[in-house]
């Protein structure tokens, strides 16, 4: 079966100072935080991203700099704020065979939720998004939902009310779960610092995301369940975004701090910390000591 794609096209960054961003670099989304959160649209954008995995010892001279040439996310400000994640599998895991295995055309269907997830319940907004690669090019498009609407429709696998324009990708949406028999297959979260370029950088957005955890039952976003960490504490991920380019003084300091792009999938980690697949080549693994104490190899 074939599924409709629809690509925006998004103007060049004719903004001077700026480098390509590598030819391997997968392309995002992530869209400049709250300030897009609005119920009545289908949101699409696409990006370039670049990953790095870097120790939290260094995120002080990072911060300092970010800070130095970039805007806080105004929601962010006072520490950050949480981002969880329910992800959605058939029962083989075809979404993460495709992503380990690199296809070309790929997809992943999730509902999230960012904040504190002790506040989620029925009338919370969530996001249902799908995010796709077609060769070097990757989309997300997603919609805000009250929370019981999204599970009624990934969970329920019925249409729910909707506003115009949200029809057709809810269809979409619809016919995944169904079609291929989707479920839950696995949650994370994580606290994310976010950074937004200014004036002719404002196509810019750089994210740290610390104390990544995840669970594989239970997947109310709102459940007091038990979280364990599923890359290891001491390390964080650092994502470069941007529209086309990203500038000179960013990868300049990416080489200062020693940081190696990575190919990091949060989904992929979480399925291969619980054990659903044989971790991959991509895999953190977790170097804490077998005798930690539960604070460090548990989380909230």
């Amino acid at each position: 079966m074939r599924w409709p794609f629809r690509r925006r096209t998004v103007p060049p960054d004719r903004s001077p100072g700026t480098v390509p961003a590598p030819p391997g670099a997968a392309r995002s989304d992530d869209h400049a935080g709250h300030a897009l959160r609005a119920p009545s649209k289908l949101h699409a954008f696409n990006r370039y991203e670049i990953k790095y995995l870097m120790p939290g010892t260094a995120i002080p001279a990072l911060r300092a700099e970010l800070d130095r040439r970039l805007d806080r996310d105004s929601h962010g400000a006072d520490g950050g704020y949480g981002v969880w994640s329910v992800y959605y599998d058939t029962r083989d895991l075809r979404f993460y065979w495709e992503k380990i295995e690199g296809l070309r055309f790929r997809r992943k269907l999730r509902v999230r939720h960012y904040g504190d997830r002790f506040t989620v319940d029925d009338d919370t907004n969530v996001f249902v998004e799908i995010k796709q690669r077609v060769n070097r090019v990757t989309q997300k498009r997603r919609v805000a939902l009250p929370y019981r609407l999204a599970r009624e429709l990934c969970d329920g696998r019925a249409m729910v009310e909707h506003e115009p324009g949200q029809g057709a990708f809810l269809e979409e949406v619809l016919e995944l779960v169904s079609g291929l028999d989707l479920r839950p297959v696995a949650m994370t979260g994580y606290q994310r610092e976010a950074f937004v370029g200014r004036g002719a950088e404002s196509g810019l957005r750089v994210t740290v995301d610390q104390r990544l955890r995840g669970r594989d039952r239970d997947f109310h976003l709102g459940a007091d369940a038990e979280n364990r960490l599923i890359v290891p504490a001491r390390l964080a991920v650092v994502e470069f975004k941007a529209n086309e380019r990203v500038p000179y003084w960013l990868t300049d300091l990416a080489a200062e701090l020693n940081l190696s792009v990575v190919r990091i999938s949060k989904y992929c980690q979480s399925v291969e910390a619980f054990g659903r697949a044989p971790r991959s080549i991509f895999h953190v693994p977790d170097t804490e000591p077998a005798g930690a104490p539960a604070s460090a190899r548990n989380e909230a």
